[in-house]
């Protein structure tokens, strides 16, 4: 099974109209976040990809998470309700709704602006290089987790 292109405009709208469709007071399936907690969390990811603002773990901490958090995370089966959170995308303080939402959607856009071949070898924070299909599954399947979470 493959996971819908996120780098696609088509697969990029359908998460955007998600996004749209949630408001300050949307209350999740599961799960203890806020939403706009949860908009934060999703942001963690691009932070990570476009800043420095969060370092890379060191050579011992990066070859364990290779062998057993990155087939998880760039595999095709989707996470399970209540999977462990690495303490980086841990939001435990309040955040503005609207700031982390018009946060995600620009980081959207400027992922599928840079197109599916700019992530093709790039390396993560975590994993080292990822092959653009990598990039895709993971930045698809945490979004589409965390929207389902909220019910859109």
């Amino acid at each position: 099974m493959s996971l819908p292109n996120y780098f696609s405009k088509e697969v990029s709208e359908k998460l955007i109209q998600r996004i749209n469709s949630l408001n300050p007071s949307t209350t999740p399936v599961w799960g203890t976040m806020q939403v706009s907690q949860m908009l934060a969390h999703c942001n963690v990811t691009y932070d990570m990809l476009f800043t420095d603002k969060y370092p890379s773990p060191n050579f011992f901490v990066k070859a364990l998470l290779k062998l057993f958090v990155k087939p998880t995370v760039v595999g095709e089966k989707p996470y399970k309700k209540q999977s462990q959170t690495a303490p980086a995308f841990l939001i435990k303080d309040e955040r503005n709704f609207e700031i982390e939402k018009q946060k995600l959607l620009a980081n959207i856009s400027k992922t599928v602006d840079l197109g599916e071949s700019h992530f093709e070898g790039k390396a993560s924070n975590s994993f080292g290089n990822l092959s653009s299909k990598e990039w895709n599954n993971l930045l698809y399947k945490h979004l589409d987790h965390h929207l389902s979470q909220f019910g859109v």
